[in-house]
């Protein structure tokens, strides 16, 4: 019994020895936010960033990325907009009482002081449902992680959609993020060019177009 117990204990090991097969290498980690998971990469540049920022980030620091970039986006894809519509009703609208004339970068100037005040109280209280939406508390919140983003966040996903746009399969959303970025991406360089324009010679957009 003993003998019978032995073999046994030496054939383990043997036999481990020699029918071992390959070894399992386990498959990378690849975080939820990457650079090789998130929205808006296309080809045939993938995802640009020349100067390398997205790959020296850690996914809490490219999440704060995608914010800041598609909240720039969504502002210039509004001031976009505003030049053109602003240059075309003006003094046609009740608005102001028609006294709002000349290119879109000195509409703001002849604007009431009233309505600063209202502009002001609407962007912070926009600003503050943000930060309450996406940002982890202060008192919550690492001393070496500022501005440090909640796990469950979708940057930029606020929750408004009066529409119902947004889809509810995950390939069709990611593509209409990407859309969106791409959107946001061109406005940020024609709201840059029409100010630079206005800037050199002080006609409006519309001007130049006529």
């Amino acid at each position: 019994m003993k003998f019978a117990a032995s073999l046994a204990l030496l054939a383990t090991p043997a036999a481990a020895f020699f029918n071992k097969g390959p070894a399992k290498v386990a498959a990378p980690v690849v975080p939820a936010f990457s650079v090789d998971t998130i929205p808006g990469a296309i080809d045939p540049t993938g995802l640009f960033d020349p100067l390398g920022f997205a790959e020296k980030a850690d996914e809490a620091t490219l999440k704060r990325y995608r914010e800041a970039e598609l909240t720039h986006g969504r502002v210039s894809m509004l001031a976009t907009v505003g030049f053109l519509v602003g240059e075309a009703v003006e003094s046609k609208t009740f608005l102001f009482n028609g006294e709002i004339t000349g290119p879109a970068i000195t509409h703001l100037a002849q604007v009431n002081p009233t309505f600063w005040l209202i502009l002001g109280v609407g962007i912070a209280r926009a600003e503050l449902d943000r930060a309450e939406i996406g940002w982890v508390e202060p008192e919550n919140t690492p001393v070496d992680k500022p501005g440090l983003l909640r796990e469950e966040y979708i940057p930029g996903n606020l929750g408004f959609d009066p529409l119902g746009l947004k889809p509810e399969d995950p390939e069709e959303f990611f593509a209409m993020q990407t859309k969106e970025l791409q959107n946001g991406r061109l406005a940020m360089l024609a709201a840059a060019g029409f100010l630079a324009q206005e800037l050199v010679d002080g006609k409006g957009i519309l001007e130049h177009l006529a």
